[in-house]
């Protein structure tokens, strides 16, 4: 193999293990902010909470560790906002049809779905902070 293809190689596999290692917690965003778009009003104590949760969630995961090189901390706020303002327009859409034009179950979803991503995000996170590595 040609030194090029050498450096191609490995800027696939340096890519890759980036995207999988922020996809977790994108998804626990994405349902999260679907709940908060389905579920808050936002003049309450409940909507104040969930939006502290929703940003923490946004910001806190740039600082876990990852074997991966990180992007600066503004394109990561863009690109997880652009995640969680999909998710609250979705679930915005969830509230206003749920009931009538899509079956009352389906306005369930965004919690069942959070707190199984939640549960997978959680594991994924402590298999890389518990995984064992050779010393240097």
């Amino acid at each position: 193999m040609t030194e090029f293809g050498k450096d191609l190689v490995m800027v696939e596999r340096r890519s890759l293990r980036f995207e999988i290692s922020g996809l977790d917690t994108a998804a626990v965003l994405f349902f999260l902010a679907m709940e908060f778009g389905r579920a808050v009003e936002l003049l309450s104590i409940e909507g104040l909470f969930m939006g502290i949760t929703l940003v923490m969630v946004l910001v806190l995961p740039f600082f876990l560790p990852s074997g991966s090189e990180s992007e600066s901390l503004t394109a990561w706020i863009v690109g997880r906002s652009i995640v969680a303002a999909a998710g609250v327009s979705l679930g915005l859409g969830i509230s206003r049809s749920a009931g009538s034009v899509l079956p009352e179950m389906v306005a369930f979803l965004p919690m069942t779905f959070l707190i199984l991503a939640s549960m997978v995000s959680c594991y994924i996170q402590f298999y890389g902070v518990l995984k064992l590595r050779p010393a240097k």
